[in-house]
C-alpha cells in the first residue's frame, strides 16, 4: 500500500480526507527520512525512537525470499502452501522457531557470498543493502564522530585511515587473523607479479611469512597470528624512565626489520591496552615502514593497527591520523562491541587503500551470519550523531574525574596511582604495599615472592567476588607460555616491570553513578582485605599492615563529603 494510493483506498472506508491527510504525512515524514539515510549514507543528528527502526528493518526483511513463516508453522498444519516464493535449494533462509525468527527480524539469509563478505545476494536484498548501508553509517560515526580522517584534506582524494572499510562478523582477534590472510593472498600476488617483470618471469617470488608484532600482553593478538599460519617474533617494550609507561621499542624493530628482511608480512602494533602499557608509536613506525619499504620490489611490508577499543579515545585517532599521513598503515581493526557498545561479534575494519579491503573482504570464505550487524544497525540509528559524541564527550570527561578518585584510594591505602600519561582510559594502581612481608617467610626470595603474588592474586578474586568486574590485578616476575612462547612478566608487557599493581578502565559507556558505586566498592574491599591480612598477622603474633588504615578513611571522608 503506497502513499499515493491511500486516499483513494481510506474515502472507499468512508474517512474523512482530512483525517486521511493527518495519517498520511505521518507516513511520508517517515519514507522522507528513510529516503534521506539511503541517498546520503549519514547518521541523522538525533537518535530514531523504536519505532522507526523496527519499520525499517521490517520493510528491509521483506525483500529477501525467506519463507513468510516459520518451519514450525508449516509443519503443524496440512494446509496448501500458499507463499509467493518455493524453496528447492540446500539453504533457503528456513526459520524453525517464531522466537528465533522475531529476534532476528526475519532476516534468516546472511550476508555475504563465498567470494567476498561484503558482495550482494542474489535472494536476499534486503540483507545486503542492510549490510551496505550499515557499514556507511559507521563510517560516518567513525569520521564525524571519532574524528579519524577519510581523506587528509587535500582535495577528495580518500587517503586517511577511515577512507575504507568492511564489517566482519568475528571478534577482533578471528578479525585480526583474517587481515593478516588477506594481506598474505595480496602480497603473494603483487611480490609474483613484481618477480615476474624484473626476473623474466624466472625467479618465485620470497614467501612472506612473518608478522613481527610489538608485545602486548593479550593472548588474542599472538593467537590470531598462529591462527593465520604465520610465524610471530615478539619484540620487547621499553619502560619510560620517566614514567611508569611501557611502550614500543622503536629500536628493536629497525633491527628486526634488517634481521628477517623482505620475508616480514607485516607489522603489528597496538593502540589500546592495558595500563602500564601505552599506545605504540604508531606514527613512528609507519614512518620507518615506509623508509624501509623504499625501493623494495613487490608489496612492501604492511602494517596493522590493533585499534580494539581505541575509537572512544581522541588522542589516539589524532596518532593514527598521522601515521597515515606520514607512512604506511594498511589496515586498523577496532571491535564493534567496544566501541558501539553492542554485544561482543563483530569488527570494523578500516584502511586507506580500497585493495587492501577488498582483499580482505575476499578472504572471509562463505557467508557470514548478519547478528552482528543487524545490532549495529539498530544502535547507530538509535544513537544518532549527537547521541553518539556525547557518549565520547561524557567518557571523556569522567577520565578526568576516574584518574583523581583512583589517585585518592591509593593515597589512603600508601600506594600510588601509575604515572602513564599516554593512556587516558586504562588506569593502574601500585599493589606494592598490599601485602608487604609480615616475616612469617624465611625461605628463598622466590618463595617470598611466590606468596606475596599468591596475595595479590587472592585479591583481585575478592574484588570479583565483591561484584567488581573489568580490574585487572597484576603481580611482579609472572611468567606465561602461550602456544610455546614463554612471556616474563606476563601482563605487564614488560619483562622486569618493578611494581605489582591493578588496572581499571573509564571506557565509554560508564555513567558518573557506576563509577561513583565502583570506588566505594573498592575502597571497601580494599579496607576488609587489609583487616583480614591484618587479623591473621596478629594471630601468628608477628607484623603489622603498614599504615593507619582508619585514619586515613577519615581523612579521604572528609575529602569527599561523606562519612566513614
Amino acid at each position: 500500500m503506497d502513499a499515493t494510493s491511500i486516499p483513494t483506498l481510506f474515502a472507499a472506508l468512508q474517512i474523512p480526507n482530512n483525517h486521511t491527510a493527518v495519517g498520511l504525512s505521518n507516513l511520508l515524514a517517515g519514507n522522507t527520512q528513510a529516503r534521506t539515510l539511503f541517498h546520503h549514507g549519514r547518521l541523522p543528528d538525533s537518535g530514531w525512537s523504536d519505532l522507526q527502526i523496527h519499520r525499517l528493518l521490517l520493510e528491509l526483511s521483506v525483500l529477501d525470499t525467506n519463507c513468510e513463516e516459520s518451519v514450525k508453522y508449516q509443519s503443524s498444519t496440512r494446509d496448501a502452501f500458499s507463499h509467493r516464493w518455493t524453496g528447492a535449494g540446500e539453504r533457503e533462509g528456513r526459520i524453525y522457531s517464531p522466537l528465533v525468527s522475531q529476534r532476528h527480524y526475519g532476516f534468516g539469509h546472511g550476508i555475504g557470498r563465498s567470494g567476498d563478505v561484503m558482495e550482494a545476494q542474489p535472494k536476499a536484498v534486503g540483507s545486503s543493502a542492510l549490510l551496505r548501508l550499515t557499514l556507511r553509517l559507521t563510517l560516518d560515526a567513525v569520521r564525524r564522530g571519532a574524528g579519524m580522517n577519510g581523506t587528509t584534506g587535500k582535495g577528495d582524494t580518500p587517503s586517511g585511515p577511515a577512507s575504507f572499510g568492511t564489517l566482519l562478523p568475528v571478534c577482533t582477534g578471528m578479525s585480526m587473523a583474517l587481515v593478516l590472510s588477506g594481506l598474505r593472498d595480496r602480497a603473494q600476488g603483487l611480490d609474483a607479479a613484481a618477480a615476474s617483470v624484473n626476473n623474466g618471469g624466472g625467479c618465485i617470488a620470497i614467501e612472506r611469512n612473518i608478522v613481527l608484532w610489538s608485545r602486548i600482553d593479550q593472548k588474542s593478538c599472538y593467537k590470531a597470528i598462529l591462527t593465520a599460519g604465520l610465524r610471530c617474533i615478539v619484540l620487547p617494550t621499553k619502560a619510560h624512565p620517566e614514567t611508569d609507561e611501557v611502550s614500543t621499542d622503536l629500536d628493536a624493530l629497525k633491527a628486526a626489520l634488517d634481521k628477517y628482511g623482505n620475508r616480514i608480512l607485516a607489522v603489528l602494533t597496538t593502540t589500546s591496552c592495558f595500563c602500564p602499557r601505552v599506545p605504540d608509536e604508531v606514527d613512528a613506525v609507519a614512518k620507518m615502514i615506509q623508509t624501509w619499504n623504499v625501493g623494495k620490489d613487490g608489496v612492501g611490508i604492511s602494517h596493522v593497527i590493533n585499534h580494539a577499543y581505541g575509537l572512544q579515545c581522541q588522542s589516539t585517532n589524532k596518532l593514527i591520523n598521522r601515521a597515515c599521513s606520514i607512512g604506511r598503515v594498511d589496515a586498523i581493526i577496532c571491535s564493534t562491541d567496544k566501541n558501539f557498545l553492542v554485544p561482543v561479534g563483530g569488527a570494523l575494519i578500516l584502511s586507506p587503500n580500497v585493495n587492501v579491503i577488498e582483499s580482505i573482504s575476499q578472504n572471509y570464505p562463505g557467508r557470514a551470519s548478519a547478528s552482528p550487524m543487524i545490532d549495529l544497525f539498530i544502535t547507530l540509528l538509535s544513537m544518532g550523531l549527537d547521541g553518539y559524541k556525547g557518549l565520547l564527550e561524557e567518557r571523556k570527561r569522567l577520565a578526568v574525574v576516574f584518574r583523581q578518585r583512583l589517585e585518592m584510594v591509593a593515597n589512603l591505602f600508601k600506594e600510588r596511582i601509575l604515572n602513564c600519561p599516554r593512556n587516558s582510559i586504562s588506569f593502574g594502581i601500585t599493589l606494592d604495599n598490599l601485602v608487604a612481608s609480615d616475616g612469617t617467610n624465611s625461605g628463598s626470595e622466590q618463595l617470598l615472592q611466590g606468596e606475596q603474588n599468591n596475595q595479590i592474586t587472592k585479591f583481585g578474586s575478592m574484588l570479583f567476588t565483591r561484584c567488581i568486574s573489568g580490574t585487572r590485578v597484576v603481580p611482579r616476575n609472572e611468567s606465561k607460555s602461550i602456544s610455546g612462547h614463554t612471556f616474563h612478566g606476563f601482563g605487564s608487557s614488560h619483562e622486569q616491570y618493578p611494581h605489582a599493581y591493578m588496572t581499571a578502565a573509564c571506557a565509554v559507556g560508564m555513567g558518573e553513578g557506576e563509577m561513583n558505586e565502583f570506588f566505594e566498592r573498592l575502597e571497601k574491599s580494599w579496607k576488609d582485605y587489609c583487616a583480614k591480612r591484618e587479623k591473621e598477622a596478629r594471630k601468628r603474633g608477628k607484623g603489622e599492615i603498614p599504615g593507619n588504615i582508619e585514619e586515613n578513611m577519615k581523612d579521604l571522608a572528609i575529602r569527599n563529603n561523606q562519612h566513614p
